[in-house]
């Protein structure tokens, strides 16, 4: 009985936060920006990247961009297994005060694949090149707060996320070098 009072209460806690975090984008700049920062984060951005690393960096820039394509279907994976076996809905989906800034890729919520690719994707070009950290770093902070923001996901989907994509981040760094 405990356990199911604090779990109610964090998701509460988490409901009240999205709401907040969601009526932010009433103002359009806020709705442009992180609408804009998670469309990149559908994959445009990474893809691009992966392409212009070899050009821009030779082997190392090659070296990178197969780590982070090892890294981004292994997070597929990963997440699409859990989003199916937990089957979490998104936040707009339960509760009408929270308004859909952006068009969902799927339908569920948990974790957070925007966020687990860009962190595992920063991680990895970071070790490599610590000079992209500039822009990286912000730009995942971004994709990840664009996911509550856009009322798309809840805190806890994005930790998760976060921590899925260092995780495999770190392996695919052990792995490959």
């Amino acid at each position: 009985m405990a356990a199911a009072g604090w779990l109610a209460r964090l998701e509460l806690a988490e409901v009240r936060f999205c709401l907040r975090a969601n009526r932010s984008c009433e103002w359009p700049p806020n709705l442009m920006l992180f609408s804009a920062a998670s469309r990149l984060g559908d994959g445009i951005f990474w893809y691009g990247l992966m392409a212009m690393l070899p050009l821009l960096y030779g082997a190392l820039g090659l070296q990178t961009s197969i780590r982070m394509a090892l890294a981004g279907l292994l997070g597929t994976a990963v997440y699409r297994l859990l989003k199916d076996r937990l089957a979490r809905e998104r936040p707009y989906n339960l509760h009408p005060r929270i308004r859909a800034g952006a068009r969902a890729l799927d339908r569920y919520s948990f974790p957070s694949g925007h966020t687990l690719h860009a962190v595992s994707f920063t991680l990895i070009v970071v070790t490599a090149l610590p000079v992209m950290a500039w822009l990286l770093v912000p730009l995942a902070v971004l994709i990840a707060m664009s996911r509550v923001i856009l009322g798309l996901h809840y805190p806890s989907d994005v930790i998760a996320g976060a921590l899925l994509g260092a995780v495999l981040a770190k392996l695919v760094l052990a792995v490959l070098g």
